[in-house]
């Protein structure tokens, strides 16, 4: 595995873009949670310390990673400058994380092509919890910090 004794969420902080004038929407499945409180954390922390005001960071809540789609479309209509969907899938005995993660992955590229808000996508889609722990703030650091990180770049590319 590439990703092997790596920790992905280290990053040069002076080539982030400062968040000062920007609002940010976070979309958090509630679905696996564990997973998806440090998640979350990871961005809301990364996005603080590059000076995007508390008040202009939302959280939107939604049940589980398919309805990310829903709610990040809901998020782009509110006139945030960037989107962050959160979500955890994590592999069982049916085809059932198959459809999540291509119905999810699809559904935000289409909310990418559709509009000029950009959406970063934050959803592990791991092959067991152990996994899924060591991206949300373990070995392999934190896809939540990584995904602000995005969302600031992206943010800024929006603007020129």
């Amino acid at each position: 595995m590439a990703t092997a004794n790596t920790n992905l969420s280290v990053y040069d902080a002076d080539e982030v873009p400062s968040g000062k004038n920007f609002a940010v929407a976070i979309v958090v499945a509630e679905w696996n949670a564990q997973i998806t409180e440090p998640l979350f954390q990871g961005a809301y922390d990364t996005l603080i310390q590059h000076e995007v005001s508390a008040s202009k960071i939302a959280r939107i809540n939604v049940p589980g990673s398919f309805e990310l789609i829903y709610g990040a479309k809901h998020a782009q209509s509110k006139g945030f400058d960037a989107v962050i969907v959160i979500g955890s899938v994590i592999q069982g005995e049916t085809k059932h994380f198959d459809f999540v993660c291509e119905g999810v992955a699809q559904g935000i590229k289409d909310l990418n092509i559709q509009s000029t808000i950009p959406v970063i996508f934050c959803v592990l889609t791991d092959n067991n919890l152990q996994q899924a722990i060591d991206r949300s703030g373990g070995k392999h650091g934190n896809k939540g910090v990584e995904a602000a990180v995005a969302a600031l770049k992206m943010a800024q590319l929006s603007k020129q």
